[in-house]
């Protein structure tokens, strides 16, 4: 069961095509998203309400689109407008709409009731349009449930293992403890790495001659976005002195696509004045060389739960944040079916 009262990502907006028609799966529905002559995005859902077959096999129309099986036309809010053969449109052919909203190149999708539509919910998404601010954007698939996706973005201590010759570099980072406080519809992480080697990706931006103290600063909001500040700075600088250090920011978000699959965007930005296409290229090829490890490590963990379901898991101290944050996701699911909201 998935909250259905909050923006999911859909997609980058350079995903979205100028001209035809593009589809993706949302919490085990399927839409159909096209622009229209004015470049706003349109949301239907992906199935004609004739013969159910995806809108997506039709084509563009104006500002409509035409179902490629017996050609139903609908317009940009799903109504139908033509009916081959018929004179007459069936006051109930339509097929529904949903809100759409861009921020920061992100195109989020309203799955759930519109009158209850809160932009206040939308993540501080910055960085992904902002001149201080460079990155590539990213999209992986995963044959697992977000929510184990969830749970290693909220545990960096797998950091030194998964990635240890990538984004980790150093055991320290599971060994640093990590401290959770709430935030609206989530929570705050942070976790000081002090006296560690610099990771392998961090030299494609600068050469570090000793060691950093590194820093991983950032929340994680429902429905499942990653908004961090993260970096190092040489042992022995000032907390305020950044003139040597490495300065990130990340935007990630999951989007379930099904109960067993799930659509990850992600980007991770330098500064601007710091480094060139090169930097910006090197930073995106480490974070796929990083993800692929996490995919890898996470496919199998949802293959074996697969096999038992009702195995339970060891629950540990470094569990406290996923811990946490499961419980903010199961009040929101009992708040919109109408249920007692239990505080532990």
């Amino acid at each position: 069961m998935f909250i259905r009262n909050c923006w999911y990502m859909v997609a980058w907006d350079h995903e979205i095509p100028v001209e035809g028609l593009f589809s993706r799966t949302v919490i085990g529905e399927p839409l159909l998203l096209f622009r229209k002559s004015d470049g706003g995005i349109v949301a239907l859902e992906d199935r004609c309400c004739h013969r159910l077959a995806p809108l997506s096999m039709g084509r563009r129309e104006g500002d409509c689109v035409r179902c490629g099986y017996h050609g139903m036309k609908f317009d940009a809010t799903g109504a139908c407008v033509e009916v081959p053969g018929l004179d007459t449109v069936p006051p109930k052919a339509r097929v529904r709409s949903y809100p759409i909203t861009v921020r920061n190149r992100w195109v989020f999708v309203w799955m759930g009731d519109p009158a209850r539509i809160d932009h206040t919910l939308l993540p501080d998404n910055s960085s992904c349009d902002h001149a201080d601010w460079r990155y590539r954007p990213g999209y992986l698939h995963y044959d697992a449930n977000y929510l184990l996706i969830c749970d290693n973005l909220l545990d960096f201590s797998h950091l030194s293992y998964v990635h240890e010759k990538t984004l980790g570099g150093s055991a320290r980072i599971a060994q640093a403890r990590a401290i959770i406080d709430p935030v609206p519809h989530g929570i705050r992480v942070t976790r000081h790495v002090p006296d560690v080697p610099p990771p392998p990706y961090y030299q494609r931006m600068r050469s570090f001659s000793g060691n950093l103290d590194r820093w991983f600063i950032y929340d994680f909001v429902l429905p499942g976005t990653l908004l961090m500040r993260s970096g190092g700075r040489p042992v022995g600088s000032q907390p305020d002195d950044m003139r040597d250090a490495v300065q990130l920011h990340s935007c990630q978000t999951l989007t379930p696509e099904t109960d067993t699959t799930t659509h990850y965007f992600f980007q991770q930005s330098h500064l601007a004045n710091q480094g060139d296409d090169s930097i910006t290229q090197g930073i995106y090829e480490s974070l796929l060389v990083a993800f692929e490890e996490d995919r890898r490590m996470i496919t199998a963990q949802a293959r074996n739960i697969a096999v038992d379901p009702d195995k339970p898991m060891l629950p540990l101290a470094m569990d406290s944040a996923l811990t946490q944050y499961r419980r903010i996701v199961q009040r929101a699911l009992q708040a919109e079916r109408g249920e007692a909201v239990v505080h532990p």
